[in-house]
């Protein structure tokens, strides 16, 4: 028996529900724009004959929630009866004691209903036995069409593999994209007319290129203040950049290390986990190994620092790249790279604001961000993200390595200085010169809009100079048009 009565269910759903008695009353929490989920969401939730329920999977703060209140808006639009939709938090104290079947058999005795009902459940993982829960109601009741929302990916993903295998899909929702911040602030669009795709840019002309490349130079502001404020919606809209990093640390970080990953992953030491974030923020993009971390964390065993580990990576606050080997050349085995989930995860928790002035800072920011729009661009590919390094002489590294399912690679080599000097003894230049490390797309991410083109190097690949800004407002768009996974 359930310690809420019903009574009390009843009032909590009211409150979640406005529209029940206003179908205006979603406006309010209704943003006009839309991330790009939003559309493949509502696809398979409409499918008419592929039945399956949605789960939304990304970090606090990313937008899940808005989603969430969009779909309904979208639904409410186009005539489904206020009635016939249901929103419900898990992330309420008392609804986490209360299983998905009282909760609905709550809602079945509010209203007698008929068609197809929407149920939205927000923070899916904090909910009683929410697998089998979701896999009894896509069996049994084929009158629902169910959307879910959750904190920790492999959660959902291994609830997926093992309970919703032709039950539900699960959708990744990382943090805006460049392109997308642009859109949410209805920034002018820049002059992409004559603008080709990223790959057919190192075909132009250098003074043909450096011309389209001027076309962005009124996003450069933005561009500055999207590495220090990130990729946070409510934070990006925010007017005092102070307060939004502020909240970050607070909302995001504090709030996932003390609640969700302590509560989801068995962390007994949240002073331990907090240690080992602002370790990893130090050491953002660098190889990590565990024992050296272990030591100088201290206080904690190898085999626990990297259970804390996954969970940091579970609760999608950061990603682990792995060395990919490239061509013919001995790959650095088993050490992974760190890069934080956004660039302003990293500001906030080590209280960097002087990250535009300092180009040792700057070149992680920028890197992390490259690193973050690739998985973004390739997610739902069979592509492999991470890195490359040399496990002898030099260690000569590739910053961002795409493995494409046909074995051919992507290489990104970011050089964000003003002066990007790329010596013909540089990683990506001997990869490229290299037959057997089937390189099929080469570049190297500049600052300066105006260092633009190829490469002077002999290679058998070019290697295109493209500025960060374009590189990654170019790779954001073309997702958006659903290029995503072909540069």
């Amino acid at each position: 028996m359930s310690m809420i009565d019903d009574q009390t269910v009843v009032k909590v759903l009211r409150q979640y529900n406005p529209w029940w008695s206003d179908a205006g009353a979603i406006r309010a929490v209704c943003p006009p724009e839309r991330r790009l989920v939003f559309d493949e969401a509502m696809h398979i939730l409409q499918h008419e004959s592929l039945r399956r329920f949605v789960l939304l999977s990304g970090m606090r703060r990313v937008g899940k929630t808005t989603l969430l209140y969009q779909m309904i808006e979208a639904l409410l639009d186009a005539g489904v009866p206020v009635q016939n939709i249901l929103y419900v938090t898990f992330d309420n104290p008392m609804l986490k004691v209360v299983s998905m079947g009282e909760v609905l058999e709550t809602y079945a005795e509010l209203f007698s209903t008929m068609g197809e009902k929407y149920v939205f459940f927000d923070e899916v993982q904090y909910a009683q036995d929410w697998e089998r829960w979701l896999k009894v109601l896509y069996d049994s009741r084929n009158d629902l069409r169910l959307v879910a929302t959750g904190s920790a990916s492999p959660l959902l993903e291994k609830g997926s593999e093992e309970s919703g295998a032709g039950r539900w899909s699960v959708l990744k929702v990382g943090s805006l994209s460049f392109y997308e911040y642009c859109k949410l602030l209805n920034l002018p669009e820049p002059d992409l007319t004559e603008m080709p795709s990223i790959s057919e840019l190192v075909q132009l002309p250098k003074a043909r290129a450096v011309y389209l490349m001027e076309n962005f130079s009124p996003l450069v502001n933005a561009f500055n203040r999207y590495l220090l404020v990130g990729g946070f919606p409510e934070l990006a809209l925010a007017e005092d950049d102070a307060y939004a990093q502020r909240r970050l640390r607070e909302d995001v970080v504090d709030r996932v290390i003390k609640r969700d990953v302590m509560t989801l992953f068995n962390i007994r030491s949240p002073l331990m986990m907090e240690k080992l974030l602002v370790y990893l923020c130090l050491h953002s993009t660098q190889l990590f190994n565990v024992t050296t971390a272990s030591k100088e964390i201290g206080q904690i065993s190898p085999v626990t620092l990297e259970s804390y580990l996954s969970a940091l990576e579970m609760a999608n606050l950061i990603y682990i790249a792995k060395p990919i080997g490239v061509g013919s050349k001995a790959v650095l085995k088993g050490k992974p790279k760190i890069f934080v989930a956004d660039a302003a995860i990293r500001n906030a928790v080590l209280m960097i604001d002087d990250v535009l002035s300092d180009e040792t800072e700057l070149g992680a920011t920028i890197e992390t961000t490259v690193y973050k729009h690739m998985v973004s661009y390739f997610e739902g590919s069979m592509a492999e993200i991470g890195y490359y390094r040399k496990s002898r002489d030099n260690q000569k590294e590739v910053d961002v390595v795409v493995g494409l399912p046909r074995g051919t690679k992507i290489l990104c080599e970011v050089k964000y200085r003003n002066q990007s000097h790329l010596p013909e003894s540089d990683a990506i230049v001997e990869l490229c010169r290299d037959e057997t490390a089937r390189v099929a797309q080469a570049f190297l991410i500049t600052k300066r809009l105006e260092d633009v083109g190829p490469t002077q190097h002999e290679t058998n690949v070019p290697i295109l100079r493209i500025p960060a800004l374009p590189f990654l407002y170019l790779l954001g768009k073309q997702e958006a048009e659903g290029s995503a996974g072909r540069l």
